[in-house]
């Protein structure tokens, strides 16, 4: 998953983003809007955090988000075929 299908699909992503950074506020979702860059400033702003580092957060959330696709690909794939 890229950054492009969250921003897509960022009303569905913004709860799980919401648990993985409870500061951020609805409007702070809101105002994100999807963008990436913006995560970030929000990140560094909420937190307190540089941006390499609210860079390095973003990306392992991506894997996250990566790796909770593909598992749940392999369970539709595999319900099927039985």
């Amino acid at each position: 998953m890229n950054w492009d299908q969250i921003e897509g699909k960022w009303k569905q992503y913004s709860g799980k983003i919401k648990e993985k950074w409870g500061k951020l506020t609805d409007d702070d979702l809101t105002a994100i809007s999807g963008q990436r860059d913006q995560l970030a400033g929000k990140l560094q702003e909420r937190y307190g955090m540089a941006k390499d580092q609210a860079e390095k957060q973003i990306d392992e959330f991506t894997r996250t988000l990566n790796a909770s696709a593909e598992t749940s690909e392999a369970y539709k794939t595999r319900g099927t075929t039985r």
